[in-house]
């Protein structure tokens, strides 16, 4: 029996994590050239970035704003 296979992940461009983050695309750009969230380079050179990881960001860093609150 073949293992079952999983579905690609989604990746996202930068202008759907700067939507995410409420920056600019650039910004997130600048992020990635510096090295604080990942990023993948398509063939023709644009950046990617994996759905997991900028969500799992995300969550991070409003855990860690909420926890500023309390």
């Amino acid at each position: 029996m073949a293992a079952p296979t999983q579905a690609p992940e989604r990746l996202l461009t930068p202008g759907e994590v700067a939507t995410l983050f409420r920056v600019d695309p650039k910004t997130v750009t600048r992020w990635a050239s510096a090295g604080r969230i990942g990023s993948i380079r398509t063939p023709g050179g644009h950046r990617r970035f994996r759905e997991s990881e900028v969500r799992g960001l995300l969550a991070d860093l409003t855990s860690e704003a909420n926890a500023g609150l309390r």
